[in-house]
């Protein structure tokens, strides 16, 4: 399965989460990064004292942020699924 995920996992999470799911970041941040064939490639990044639902935008508080989670999001999503696929053997 690492193969397949390889560059698709992208985390963003609040320092101060609600619900303090940070915590579980930290861990999951830690196994990421000792994955190893292939690494992971991805990104963990934490929003300084944001709170759930922090989205990753570090230059609007989260009450905007999270509002426009489609403008940010949807641009990478269309340059990676654009990308040319491997043919399939047959």
């Amino acid at each position: 399965m690492g193969p397949e995920l390889a560059g698709k996992i992208h985390i963003y999470v609040g320092s101060d989460d609600t619900y303090f799911l940070n915590n579980a970041v930290y861990r999951m941040e830690d196994f990421l990064n000792s994955t190893k064939n292939p690494p992971y490639g991805g990104e963990v990044v934490y929003g300084r004292a944001a709170e759930h639902c922090w989205n990753g935008d570090p230059t609007l508080p989260n009450a905007y942020s999270r509002l426009h989670y489609n403008t940010m999001y949807l641009p990478r999503f269309w340059s990676k699924s654009r990308r040319p696929r491997p043919r399939e053997r047959t």
